[in-house]
């Protein structure tokens, strides 16, 4: 079955981009202390498999002072706690490649839904509905490549259950391609609250 073989799958792809990947990593951490005070990585409580809690790992693209357990999408000035590297790091989503390191730990899948933060209680409850919780969250997945941060919850979480429901090794090399192409175009990406 694809469900055990993938953990696998994700930790040699994962190992493998490390190796080629450690000089970016050097370069982004060295532009990120350069560019504003305080730690290289950021770790944040979010949700894992089955509900299990797990700390993410990112590259660290706002001021220390900034709010740390709500989506950016959410605060009213973004602008303000986002440091000129992060705002490079974020629209390239190269903050997210530490999380190599929670897929080698086995916090996390290449593809999956995304770890929702442990207080975001209606995402995490209408996952519940399409038992999208039950497996482990992604470095990308399927409703991040649907509209990322332009989904409402209610859609995002059908993604996400349409993704655990048909999971195959095709639909998460879909996922990664479109990702790529996610990636270049910067779609669905939103800093601040565009509702208010």
């Amino acid at each position: 079955m694809y469900i055990h073989i993938k953990q696998y799958f994700d930790f040699v792809i994962a190992l493998i981009s490390l190796i080629v990947l450690w000089p970016l990593f050097v370069v982004i951490s060295i532009c990120i202390q350069l560019d504003s005070k305080g730690p290289v990585f950021f770790k944040q409580k979010r949700l894992g498999i089955n509900k299990k809690y797990f700390y993410i790992l990112k590259f660290r693209t706002m001021r220390t002072d900034a709010p740390k357990d709500m989506p950016t999408h959410l605060l009213e000035n973004p602008e303000i706690a986002i440091t000129r590297i992060g705002k490079f790091l974020r629209k390239t989503s190269l903050d997210e490649l530490p999380q190599i390191f929670n897929i080698l730990k086995g916090e996390m899948s290449i593809v999956g839904p995304r770890p929702a933060l442990w207080n975001q209680y209606d995402l995490i409850e209408e996952r519940d509905l399409y038992r999208a919780n039950d497996i482990y969250p992604g470095l990308t997945g399927w409703a991040q490549v649907n509209g990322r941060d332009e989904l409402p919850i209610e859609i995002k979480a059908r993604y996400d259950g349409d993704y655990a429901e048909n999971m195959t090794f095709l639909f998460d090399l879909k996922v990664i391609i479109k990702t790529l192409t996610s990636v270049i175009k910067s779609d669905g990406i939103h800093e601040g609250n565009t509702h208010l």
